[in-house]
């Protein structure tokens, strides 16, 4: 026996961190004699070989405990490449190449890159992989844990026994690694990982691209291939800059838009979704679907919001490639793609990456830095480069290998500031003496950068709640490079105001014109988004008052009709585009049997005509972030609840939008409008195709002479009750 009893005993209780210098073929010097030890440590082997592959010459192996550890000494001074053939105790036989005879598959400066923060395809190195290597196929497994004592890759091809499949640390990297001649796609596996401390987990690969669902959780290896046969090119080549394009998303929680009752309320799959729900989609006007997080989930409950596989479409609707077909049809039908992506924090389970290595590895070691108390997660550690890493290299990950056309970020404002959600004595100054998050702020705007660097035309949007200055400034004048925020204080507001009564409103006026004070000081997204109709919020259309659910319609009509003319992008919550009376439940499916129902057949159909026109009048959305698209033509009306504003475009389009929020017809109302001509009335949400009791203007109102508003013309309206109503200048006849 050549190996010590003290070595052979490490690898018999799994305790070895470098097996590569044992294990495999070496050099060795026996009384001044060059010869060759080679080692084979083996699950179920009665007998084991070393195979000469150029001779056939097979050398016997010396069986040195019980577990299966073999070891031989060759007469020879050259190493030479070689196969094992191994017995098991019932006399089968088979050959194959040693895992322990490779040299490393990641390359220095890989590991460089990785420990700068900067590899911007880490996902091609890290995770597992089925490659070829020195002409032989096989599985690369690699996981950064530095502070793990021994590391072994664990699966059906070892008998998930952590002694057979020792990984070995690259350096000091951090990064252990094991390449494995054989192809073992769709094979799954984890980390048995002997942490800092001393004590042994069992944790799933933070860079898997899929994985088994609970109470497993396993990583899958999964030959996740660049060469996907997409059918987007034409989609890619017609996106350009996304500014002047309308953008009117719709966000859906998979598991809940629609279910299969006559199988038990199964959710659809990635390809079922990918015909049935595009085609609501076009049906609709919407140009975007927003997913709610798609990315491994163990909890239904969190909506995925609570990710452990950054990497990996969640298993519960198919496999990676059957959401690359969802998202590759989605683009063929014109639609763009955005998913929801959270960096802000990740849960405690304990096959995920809390404290990963016994160490805190992703998270910050101190409660006050790395723990949300009001969610129950974790925080990450922005300030470590590899952290940045593997975050960054999630979200290049999405737009590279799945082509998709955005990322929302949730929970921004939770990033920013350290003193988020937490008492006086619950957080740590940053090294200036100040409340904001100086790492996680460095951190969004590489993440903003490098998207765009590398993916010109891809979109992200901030969910930030707070006044936090230039969310959607580039990085170069100090801003954190987000092309969108939600406008969460138009939301707050304008809720607000249409849950009043309305006899009360006049009351609540400047609700509706503040939004205009700070309109422009970041590019924003109009959001009525799934957190403002769950947790006892009620739905949308049971905010609004009313006797009966008419009325209520009527003033979710106009809702959305301010929404739809006010400057912005479009967000809107799956099911609120029918009015669902119901709060959002995700164990359940919309309640799409109302729409037999006229009020919500008729809130519908409004919707599906304001997506429509918005997006044929391109100059609402070209206009939609320019301050000098936007004026007041009334905006002190308070007795009567009555705005107006106008909308307009470059090369003299004028829109006007009037909004009579109260159930009192107005007649002969006058508004001074800045053209003489025509006036098009082209939406009415009194029509009676919307439900409404059909009152109006003829289709068309011509301007009058005489001052009004500041102008030397007005038009004399018709303004019906809870309505909104949208005229297009039509020229001077």
């Amino acid at each position: 026996m050549i190996i010590s009893q003290e070595e052979l005993l490490s690898f018999v209780l799994a305790k070895h961190s470098q097996p590569h210098d044992r294990l495999g073929m070496h050099p060795w010097n026996e009384n001044g004699k060059q010869k060759i030890v080679v080692r084979a440590f083996l699950a179920e082997a009665q007998r084991c070989s070393v195979v000469d592959r150029a001779t056939n010459r097979k050398y016997s192996m010396k069986k040195l405990d019980p577990s299966g550890f073999f070891e031989t000494t060759i007469a020879r001074t050259d190493c030479f490449k070689y196969q094992l053939q191994s017995e098991d105790f019932e006399g089968n036989t088979k050959t194959f190449f040693d895992p322990y005879s490779f040299p490393p598959t990641i390359s220095a400066f890989d590991q460089y890159l990785f420990n700068e923060g900067k590899h911007r395809k880490i996902y091609e190195k890290l995770g597992a992989h089925v490659i070829s290597f020195e002409g032989m196929e096989g599985t690369r497994f690699c996981v950064w844990a530095p502070n793990a004592q021994r590391v072994s890759v664990v699966g059906d091809f070892n008998r998930w026994d952590g002694r057979y499949g020792p990984m070995r640390m690259l350096g000091n990297s951090g990064l252990w690694e094991l390449f494995i001649p054989e192809n073992l796609n769709n094979s799954p596996y984890k980390y048995e990982i002997v942490g800092a401390d001393g004590n042994l987990r069992l944790k799933s690969d933070p860079y898997a691209h899929r994985f088994e669902g609970p109470p497993n959780n396993a990583s899958i290896v999964t030959n996740l291939m660049p060469d996907f046969p997409w059918n987007d090119q034409v989609w890619h080549e017609k996106k350009s800059d996304y500014h002047p394009d309308a953008i009117i998303v719709y966000e859906v929680h998979v598991d809940s838009w629609r279910k299969i009752v006559e199988e038990q309320n199964r959710p659809l799959n990635y390809r079922e979704s990918a015909s049935i729900l595009c085609d609501y989609v076009c049906e609709m006007g919407f140009t975007h679907i927003e997913l709610m997080p798609v990315m491994e989930h163990p909890f239904l409950g969190s909506w995925g919001y609570q990710v452990t596989g950054f990497f990996a479409p969640t298993h519960r609707y198919g496999i990676p490639d059957d959401f690359r077909h969802f998202i590759d049809h989605c683009h063929q039908r014109g639609i763009g793609v955005i998913l929801d992506w959270v960096p802000a924090h990740f849960p405690k389970d304990a096959f995920a990456l809390e404290y990963f290595d016994g160490t805190h590895l992703y998270e910050h070691a101190d409660p006050r830095q790395g723990m949300h108390k009001d969610w129950g997660t974790l925080v990450f550690n922005y300030g470590r480069h590899e952290v940045r890493n593997f975050l960054i290299g999630s979200a290049l990950f999405w737009f590279d290998r799945f082509h998709i056309d955005g990322i929302r970020i949730d929970a921004v404002s939770s990033m920013l500031y350290l003193d988020y959600e937490r008492k006086s004595n619950e957080w740590i100054p940053n090294r200036y003496g100040g409340h904001e998050n100086i790492e996680a702020i460095e951190f969004l705007r590489e993440l903003n950068d490098t998207i765009h660097e590398k993916f010109p035309k891809a979109i992200t949007i901030a969910e930030e709640s707070t006044s936090f200055g230039g969310v959607t400034q580039p990085t170069g004048y100090h801003g954190l490079g987000f092309d969108m925020k939600w406008n969460m204080g138009w939301m707050h507001d304008t809720l607000n105001y249409f849950s009043q009564p309305t006899v009360y409103r006049k009351y609540h006026h400047n609700q509706l014109t503040f939004g205009m004070l700070y309109q422009y000081s970041e590019r924003f997204m109009l959001a009525l988004s799934h957190d403002e109709v769950v947790h006892s919020k009620h739905s949308l259309i049971n905010k609004m008052p009313g006797s009966d659910m008419r009325e209520k319609a009527k003033n979710l009509r106009a809702l959305y009709g301010l929404m739809w003319g006010w400057p912005g992008k479009k967000l809107l919550f799956m099911g609120s585009e029918f009015g669902q009376s119901n709060e959002w439940d995700h164990n359940r499916s919309l309640d799409w049997h109302l729409l037999q129902y006229p009020d919500h057949l008729s809130i519908q159909r409004w919707v599906r005509d304001l997506n429509f026109f918005y997006r044929k009048e391109q100059f609402l959305a070209q206009s939609d972030f320019d301050p000098h698209g936007f004026s007041w033509a009334v905006v002190d009306d308070r007795d009567n609840s009555v705005f107006a504003f106008f909308r307009h475009g470059r090369n003299g389009e004028r829109l006007l939008v009037i909004c009579n929020l109260t159930p009192v017809v107005r007649r002969d109302y006058k508004i001074g409008v800045p053209c003489k001509g025509c006036w098009k009335e082209v939406l009415n949400g009194d029509a009676e195709y919307y439900g409404g009791d059909g009152l109006g203007n003829s289709g068309e109102c011509r301007t009058q002479n005489g001052t009004c508003h500041g102008h030397s013309q007005y038009l004399s309206l018709l303004l019906p009750g809870l309505s909104v109503l949208f005229f297009l200048f039509h020229g001077e006849t």
